[in-house]
């Protein structure tokens, strides 16, 4: 990496938030950093409200914002496009609903400085919480079951994901070209992968460190909506997809063990739902965790059936490079 100030690309996926958009993107602006160091790259990824308008008045306003659309669903989808189209030798990751501190940018390269080997580097993730939160979400969900990272103000380097989530994640551009990019979408239209926590695992097998940048700071709007066991559900659904792509990359099972998995986690589907109403009937809260792993479970399942019955599929996960052909899909 440059010695001094490197260039960063401040890379924004976006669909149809463009309240929150203009928001997250005012923050970034705003930052204590180099004006001729800076870009951001917005990308629409088929927004059908006001994005268009607004992002084109973000540009007109200030010619660090650039725009692009990506026609693929899937915000990662949208970010390898957006990290091909970017200049920057450091790529930030963010999303459109999120507030950066005025420092965020200039601190978290500390990351970068403090090992060479270090290729992705986050920072603390804290809520901006947009109604009074329940309080079964304080206890259970200030973590990542809201994209929540916080282990203090400390300086952590590390050879293991240390809690990368990809709202708040800078990647070195030629680690990230090396790795391939972000996998798919756990929510994609087509396929659906691992997201952020595959290229964090190309990553570390190409011998890169993470680090970990407790001074920089972002703030995460989190809505209402997502203060609900609907929301919770639809949370540990997409983790169950994400865990089974995850694990059929990383352990190769054959057809005779993805059949005895998905055995497993359908005993497990029906298990864990009587756990959830035995202590929902004892008035113990956890019992809405339960519940969602009752979700987890079934798509654990789903997705293991996909990849038993479909070689397309198998093919598909095992597949590294997810930068070929952006370019040509985004617009």
């Amino acid at each position: 990496m440059t010695a001094g100030t490197p260039f960063i690309s401040v890379i924004i996926p976006t669909r149809n938030r463009s309240a929150l958009l203009r928001q997250t993107v005012d923050t970034f602006l705003a930052q204590k950093y180099p004006r001729n160091q800076l870009e951001l790259i917005i990308v629409d990824n088929g927004s059908v409200d006001d994005t268009a308008a607004v992002v084109e008045s973000l540009s007109q306003q200030d010619e660090r914002v650039r725009s692009l659309v990506e026609v693929r669903r899937g915000a990662h989808f949208a970010r390898n496009s957006g990290a091909l189209a970017a200049r920057g030798e450091i790529l930030y990751f963010t999303d459109d609903d999120m507030l950066a501190d005025p420092h965020l940018l200039e601190r978290i390269l500390e990351g970068f400085s403090a090992d060479e080997r270090v290729a992705s580097v986050t920072g603390r993730i804290l809520p901006r919480w947009d109604t009074e939160p329940p309080r079964w979400i304080l206890d259970h969900c200030r973590n990542a079951l809201l994209s929540l990272n916080d282990l203090g103000e400390a300086l952590i380097v590390s050879e293991d994901d240390p809690g990368v989530f990809s709202c708040h994640q800078a990647v070195r551009r030629d680690a990230f070209m090396r790795a391939g990019g972000f996998n798919p979408d756990t929510n994609a239209e087509h396929f659906t992968g691992d997201n952020e926590t595959g290229l964090n695992i190309k990553l570390r097998k190409l011998g890169f460190r993470f680090a970990y940048v407790g001074t920089a700071v972002i703030h995460h709007m989190i809505p209402g909506s997502r203060m609900t066991q609907k929301y919770l559900n639809r949370r540990l659904a997409d983790q169950g997809f994400c865990d089974s792509y995850t694990d059929f990359r990383e352990l190769h099972p054959g057809k005779l063990r993805l059949a005895k998995r998905i055995l497993a986690h359908s005993v497990l589907v029906g298990a864990t739902g009587l756990k959830a109403a035995a202590r929902k009937v004892m008035g113990d809260s956890r019992w809405r965790l339960d519940l969602a792993r009752v979700y987890y479970h079934r798509n654990r399942a789903r997705y293991d059936a996909r990849l038993l019955g479909r070689e397309q599929w198998r093919e598909l996960a095992m597949r590294d490079d997810w930068l070929s052909g952006a370019a040509d899909a985004s617009r």
